[in-house]
């Protein structure tokens, strides 16, 4: 097998899994404990959000992330003490100081933008960045991820034909984990690949294994480099599962069975990510415990570094909100 990456890369992309997992695991198991109140989970999504890091110039291109993007935001330098402060609503917080709900992701040094709750408007937004890098003459490029569901939203349309239109440098990555919550793909599209709704709009439109970090690397960069070189758009579908509930508020038994979830299951993108470089010589039994190690000692580490913050003050509720000092005539 021709690797696309060098190894110490491949590594750094498992380790990203990996700890991206681990804190995922410790989140819910801080929820049923009590101690933080909401989690979305990355939990089947990983392979997926680490393909398209890698695709990127971390650092310079732009990202307009929706909520399953854990393993995305920490390729991307969002640290897992970061992570538990914005689970914990703590202070300092980078996403919102402690405002927003968890995984409302935001990271100014990463070029990481605000989005807001409304599924599909980060489609909107990513758009809106790529016209301005256009007018601006930049080569950077512009990814945004959203579920399934998300594509049967006006804002979607409307982003993504926008883009099309102007050609802007934009990736449009829909991660397709069969359920829009509880509403299974084909109640609520007509077509059988959600990236066939590209054609429709003059782009083109591609499907990956997004359970194989690998085939959705290289499938994310084809896509970011045609971007960068200024011939537009593309649509990826990155077809994936959602191995846990929704969120820490679903009870996702009321509408699949635990069948199918054991079947995907068998398909972990962790598993294949290290069956995968195990079959390379990459990654060994020595290397897996040892990242196991250090994966716990960053989560013990994020939470004792979480619970000890201190909430926002009460005054300080309504900054930056709302501009303070501003003097009126």
């Amino acid at each position: 097998m021709v690797l696309p990456l060098p190894e110490e890369i491949l590594l750094e992309m498992y380790w990203t899994m990996l700890l991206s997992r681990r804190l995922d695991e410790r989140a819910w198991a801080l929820h049923r404990q009590g101690k933080i109140t909401f989690h979305i989970s990355a939990i089947g999504h990983e392979a997926a959000q680490i393909g398209a890091a890698y695709a990127i110039r971390r650092g310079y291109d732009w990202v307009a992330p929706y909520y399953r993007d854990l393993t995305l935001m920490l390729a991307l330098g969002y640290t897992p003490r970061e992570f538990m402060l914005s689970l914990m609503g703590k202070k300092g917080d980078p996403c919102s100081g402690g405002r927003q709900m968890p995984s409302h992701w935001s990271l100014k040094r990463a070029n990481v933008i605000s989005h807001s709750s409304p599924v599909a408007t980060q489609t909107s937004h990513a758009a809106g960045i790529g016209l301005a890098i256009k007018l601006r003459g930049e080569d950077k490029v512009v990814i945004t991820a959203a579920g399934e569901g998300s594509t049967s939203q006006g804002e979607w349309y409307e982003g993504v034909n926008w883009a099309a239109v102007q050609k802007l440098p934009v990736v449009f990555m829909i991660v397709n984990n069969l359920y829009a919550i509880s509403v299974r793909q084909e109640q609520q599209m007509a077509v059988a690949n959600a990236a066939d709704k590209a054609h429709g709009l003059g782009l083109p439109g591609v499907a990956v294994d997004g359970m194989d970090f690998l085939a959705v690397y290289k499938v994310m960069k084809e896509a970011v480099e045609r971007a960068r070189s200024g011939e537009g758009p593309t649509v990826v579908e990155a077809k994936v599962y959602r191995i846990t509930p929704h969120s820490s508020d679903d009870d996702d038994r009321s509408y699949r069975t635990r069948e199918e979830v054991e079947h995907f299951k068998q398909r972990d993108p962790l598993f294949i990510a290290r069956q995968k470089l195990e079959k390379e010589g990459i990654l060994t039994a020595q290397k897996i415990e040892e990242f196991e190690q250090r994966a716990r000692e960053v989560v013990n580490d994020a939470v004792r570094f979480g619970e000890s913050a201190p909430y926002p003050a009460p005054e300080e509720a309504a900054f930056p909100v709302y501009a303070e000092d501003v003097r009126h005539a």
